[in-house]
């Protein structure tokens, strides 16, 4: 039996959805022109004013904003609120060390656990269940989002963030946990673990899993559900948005619904921003009507996907998306942490080393791994395997500094990373995701 968390929002009639979103959208943009300077000059500067916007239909006119924009207006220019009105942050890495800030209010904070709550209810989860949730805790919102989610819908939580996998085994088994909540690869990994340790899925009493924050195949999803014995559910979101649970999947796992009463999506041509119509595949948009501290209209998410309309067996109503399919930029996305070459070649850079460098990324047990190799200059290059060391170990602790995840650093000989006639491969993704 399907089960909702928010029935009379979920599974409302089209009409009701889109006479919300235009009641929502329009009080959104009243406010964002009065209380965000950054993004009222960039509606001046296009020639827009709130009395333009009527409904969504009008979105259009709207401009975009992007990354670039967020690391402009660090950390308070895109505020819609006073500092005393908010009462948390969340953090993602930004691409110049710069990390993307967004501030919530008791409000945005309540309305974002209801979307996590919406998503443990289409996984099949109730008052009766116990939820552990291994996605990290602090900055990262993987971790307060679900678990808000959890006390929302009445899960006993069990909040044991990540790492420690043998003690995540036994909470599970000794608090009967029936949802996991965590990265893929995580999740894969503490099946590894589970089969060195000679258990299997009989052992543990877990039913479903919610498992999002870095891109996974249908491969791996069926090699999880095997290994603990459970149907594993996608899930989205950005931490400029909110976090987890912008969007989810249902038990048809068809797409992920959009919480289409706090977000409205859009589907552009990343080359020329124009609108594609639906089925269309392109860049992802979103503009969230209902955030109150950091309220973005029409932000470029990069990621690739389709949206559709098509009506689902589990009754839900909201607009389905695609798992996205690639990005328009270079970003990846390892142990659910956002990884921009940018990032890591500022890093060599600062130490003295030239932009020759290449970086490797594998699945390795199940967990991601990040390998960089950089070119020592002739000036360098030394037999000294302790001084090599020395210098790998001054890069890897440089690296954590700006990533917040650890990385294997190889200092190579001096003209040895092959060099390309056109644009430089910078990027080796051996994962199969």
């Amino acid at each position: 039996m399907e089960r909702y968390y928010q029935p009379e929002i979920e599974c409302a009639p089209r009409e009701q959805i889109k006479a919300l979103q235009d009641e929502r959208l329009v009080r959104q943009v009243k406010h964002v022109w009065e209380n965000v300077p950054y993004y009222r000059r960039k509606m001046e500067a296009k020639g827009v004013t709130p009395e333009d916007i009527k409904s969504s239909d009008d979105l259009y006119k709207l401009p975009f904003l992007s990354k670039a924009d967020l690391r402009e207006a660090y950390p308070y220019g895109l505020m819609g609120k006073p500092l005393k009105d908010c009462v948390r942050i969340q953090s993602t890495s930004g691409t110049t060390g710069k990390r993307v800030v967004a501030f919530y209010t008791q409000h945005d904070i309540d309305l974002w656990e209801d979307c996590c709550a919406r998503a443990i209810m289409a996984a099949g989860g109730t008052d009766e269940d116990v939820c552990q949730v291994s996605y990290g805790y602090g900055l990262f919102t993987g971790g307060p989002g679900l678990n808000g989610g959890s006390h929302k819908v009445g899960c006993l939580t069990i909040p044991t963030s990540s790492g420690n996998t043998e003690r995540q085994i036994m909470f599970i088994q000794d608090l009967s946990a029936t949802i996991l909540c965590c990265t893929p690869s995580y999740a894969a990994y503490i099946g590894e673990t589970m089969k060195e340790m000679g258990l299997g899925p009989d052992d543990i009493p877990l039913k479903a899993g919610i498992f999002g924050a870095e891109a996974w195949s249908q491969e791996m999803r069926r090699d999880i559900e095997n290994t603990l014995g459970i149907k594993a559910y996608d899930i989205y979101g950005l931490t400029e948005l909110s976090g987890p649970g912008v969007s989810f999947e249902c038990s048809a796992q068809t797409g992920m619904h959009i919480n289409e009463d706090h977000f409205i999506a859009e589907i552009i041509n990343p080359e020329t921003g124009e609108v594609l119509p639906e089925g269309s595949q392109g860049e992802l948009v979103f503009t969230s009507i209902t955030k109150e501290a950091f309220p973005l209209l029409r932000y470029r998410t990069r990621d690739i996907c389709t949206l559709t309309r098509e009506p689902c067996p589990c009754g839900r109503t909201h607009v389905k998306m695609t798992k996205p399919q690639g990005r328009t930029d270079d970003m990846l996305i390892i142990r659910g942490v956002n990884v921009f070459p940018s990032q890591i070649e500022t890093v060599l850079l600062n130490h003295g080393y030239p932009a020759n460098y290449q970086i490797i990324v594998d699945r390795v047990r199940n967990t991601d791994t990040l390998d960089v190799q950089v070119e020592m200059t002739p000036e360098m290059f030394t037999d000294n395997l302790g001084d090599i060391a020395e210098r790998q170990k001054e890069l890897v602790e440089g690296l954590r500094s700006m990533l917040g995840l650890t990385a294997k650093v190889t200092l190579v000989a001096p003209k040895s990373i092959v060099r390309s006639e056109g644009k430089a491969v910078r990027v080796i993704d051996r994962r199969k995701i």
